[in-house]
């Protein structure tokens, strides 16, 4: 039976918050895996009551061992369970009737394995969910939360120096996340909290995460992902951490994996799942890292307090040549290098050797190593610049001046307000040392640096965007009543067009004809050029199959060209449905888009725009939001169309209002999402914008009846 949220949450503090632990099949050996727990946690200097459970032995490290769960003193807050795989259920079981709530599984054997072992592994979770009980894994490593000195975890890592830091760090990997964990202790970085989520029987990453982030002692959140299952909750994760002022970065791998379906529209074929991911994540202010190190660089940034109010980098540097390939790089990332105020250069001027350069890059030379003022006087006055919001230094070597750097960045971070990075490259370790000491964080190389500042400048562009957009509340929208009327496939093109215009969506009307009678006669109701389309559930992409034919404007034209298209429809598809001819007024625009929805796997609702109409999935300058956005968003989706100057006009053309399209994708987005237990996927290709704004020509909509509360057939499954 299902426990109440309270109950669970309550259940999920006693797994990282343990006042006493019994350790399921603990082990004399302390060198074996069901053994080290129980040494990490006399080692750490757990303060709780640790409670061994194994028949083998009267007590264990001085700590009495009880032969059976049953005869444990007390119910534990948490049970780490270290026994074979064929054990670990009655174990569960067992746990659960002595009134334990929380329970880590080391044990593998079960998902992982094949049909047999998710069998078992779905038995556990059902077991779990009877008893009120939380589970992380299996065939996990466990968790750190070093704050509390918890060692539930046989994890390397914990062999080592593990004091707590501003840092949570969630992995789905257990031997890739413990290579990230040793990497971040390496630079300094502290993890007050370290999770392997496993096979995720029941607790995944967001839910484990949510549990986390909320300490006031962590600052920034970081995940490793290789699948997906849950995106609703990783949405409201995203939320809650920028509720709380906390980062989210994550790196997924996957990113080339495709994932691509046959589908019915454009959108659909377009819609693969790491493009997917990527869009939604961003547009919930997550910083997504390619790997580990990239990962460790932005963590690095934002573990630092200050934060950028723009995206103006100022670089100040020994070396020409550095802050030439540092400014590149920027804007390949999206800061901007901007040009020194007048004010800013007369200062830098009153304190640069003749030979420096005092715009931006500023060229400091190798002189401040004679005149240590130099230095810090210039990266004072840069970034006392307006347009400046970050900084970055860069050295190289300098071995035999390392306290006299130290104490000039000391200096400067004292007299700046605005956030800046050290890049050093070739450092001396204990100069790398000693700025970690005073909190100053340091990369090794000019593009890294630039990377990690991107990434700490968007994470406050998006905060600023968010706190003055306010929340997003979803529209209430008067729906089609569509259940016991409809089927499952490629609607009608008449009705979805009505039910499109009725949600205002600017979409052109169409008739259908089913005769050559009929489309002359709605030619002649138009009162102007028609363009002709073949109406079948089984053409979704007309134009394949020479199914349009435009610009038609007498009789004899109406009538040639609806035989010539029941001809075509018949050559190219003999065992097609034909339902007749649809008729159209003709319409014009100086750009052709296409506007899409998909109901992913995993978000849900998303929507699609991009550039090229017939030729979308040539040119795939697309772009994808989950629903619903507003205005806001919609607009940065066109930002980020590689040919977006398209919309802006180019040789002559008009640029077109960049808000009436806009509106259309972020009404579009409020009508797809309501519509989410029907819509499968949308298409509304070619959108013509031109004068007059968008206005869709042509519909495919298919529906997939999806009853609330049920998961979508194809979810998949993380590795």
């Amino acid at each position: 039976m299902a426990h109440a949220p309270t109950a669970r949450a309550e259940a999920i503090e006693r797994l990282i918050h343990p006042r006493s632990i019994a350790i399921v099949g603990a082990s004399a050996d302390l060198s074996k895996i069901n053994g080290r727990p129980l040494k990490h946690l006399l080692d750490k200097g757990y303060a709780g009551r640790i409670l061994p459970v194994n028949p083998k032995y009267p007590q264990i490290a001085g700590l009495a061992c009880v032969p059976d769960i049953a005869s444990l003193p007390e119910a534990a807050d948490l049970a780490i369970v270290a026994v074979p795989a064929s054990e670990v259920l009655a174990s569960l079981d067992a746990l659960g009737r002595r009134g334990v709530r929380a329970a880590v599984v080391f044990s593998s054997g079960f998902g992982e394995t094949g049909a047999d072992g998710l069998a078992l592994e779905q038995a556990l979770a059902a077991c779990a969910a009877r008893h009120g009980m939380v589970l992380c894994g299996p065939n996990c490593l466990g968790f750190v939360n070093a704050f509390d000195k918890v060692y539930a975890t046989f994890s390397q890592y914990a062999d080592g120096p593990t004091g707590p830091g501003p840092i949570a760090f969630v992995t789905q990997s257990g031997a890739f996340g413990t290579a990230i964990a040793a990497l971040a202790r390496q630079r300094g970085l502290g993890l007050g909290y370290f999770i392997n989520t496993g096979n995720q029987a029941d607790l995944d990453f967001s839910e484990l995460m949510g549990s986390v982030v909320g300490d006031p002692r962590i600052r920034v959140a970081a995940g490793y992902l290789e699948g997906l299952e849950d995106g609703p909750a990783l949405i409201r994760l995203a939320r809650r951490c920028h509720q709380l002022g906390k980062p989210l970065v994550l790196t997924k791998v996957g990113r080339m994996a495709s994932g691509q379906r046959a589908a019915a529209s454009h959108t659909g074929a377009l819609a693969v799942a790491d493009a997917v991911f990527d869009a939604v994540i961003r547009q919930h202010g997550v910083l997504r890292a390619r790997n580990e190190e990239q990962m460790l660089d932005m963590l690095q940034a934002l573990s630092q307090e200050r934060r950028p109010a723009g995206f103006g980098l100022g670089i100040a540097t020994q070396s020409g040549g550095a802050g030439v390939m540092m400014a590149d790089r920027a804007e390949e990332v999206g800061l901007d290098v901007p040009e020194l105020a007048p004010a800013t250069q007369a200062r830098l001027a009153g304190v640069m050797p003749a030979f420096g350069s005092a715009g931006n890059p500023v060229d400091v030379t190798g002189q401040f190593v004679a005149r240590p003022e130099l230095l810090r006087e210039s990266v004072v006055a840069l970034l006392d610049d307006p347009g400046i919001h970050l900084g970055i230094v860069w050295l190289q070597l300098m071995t035999a001046h390392v306290d006299t750097l130290v104490r000039i960045f000391c200096e400067i971070r004292d007299r700046t307000t605005k956030p800046f990075f050290v890049c050093w490259v070739a450092a001396p370790a204990a100069a790398l040392a000693q700025l970690q000491a005073e909190g100053i964080v340091v990369f090794s190389a000019g593009e890294r640096a630039v990377e990690a500042a991107a990434a700490l400048a968007r994470h406050a562009a998006f905060a600023r965007a968010q706190a003055r957009r306010g929340p997003l509340v979803p529209r209430q929208l008067a729906l089609p009543a569509l259940r016991g009327r409809v089927h499952d496939g490629v609607q009608p093109s008449v009705p979805a067009t009505e039910w499109l215009r009725a949600a205002g969506v600017p979409v052109a009307s169409v008739a259908l004809a089913r005769d050559a009678d009929q489309a002359v006669a709605l030619w002649r109701a138009a009162g102007a050029p028609v363009a002709l389309k073949i109406e079948s559930a089984d053409i979704t992409h007309k134009t394949e199959v020479g199914g349009v034919i435009l610009n038609l404007d007498d009789e004899a034209a109406v009538r040639a060209a609806y035989d010539l298209l029941w001809q075509r429809a018949r050559q190219a598809r003999p065992q097609a449905v034909l339902d007749g001819v649809l008729v159209q007024a003709m319409a014009s625009g100086d750009v052709e888009l296409v506007v899409g929805a998909q109901r992913d796997p995993v978000f849900g609702m998303v929507v699609m725009v991009g550039l090229g109409g017939v030729l979308v999935e040539v040119l795939k300058d697309v772009a994808f939001r989950h629903a619903p956005f507003d205005v806001d968003e919609a607009h940065a989706m066109l930002r980020e169309l590689r040919l977006g100057a398209l919309l802006d006009g180019v040789r002559g053309r008009p640029g077109v209002d960049r808000g009436a399209l806009a509106r259309l994708l972020s009404d579009l987005s409020h009508w797809v999402a309501a519509m989410q237990p029907w819509l499968a996927e949308l298409d509304l290709n070619p959108v013509l914008v031109g004068a007059n704004g968008p206005l869709a020509v042509d519909c495919v909509m298919v529906f997939r009846h999806q009853p609330a509360g049920l998961p979508a057939p194809d979810r998949p499954r993380p590795t």
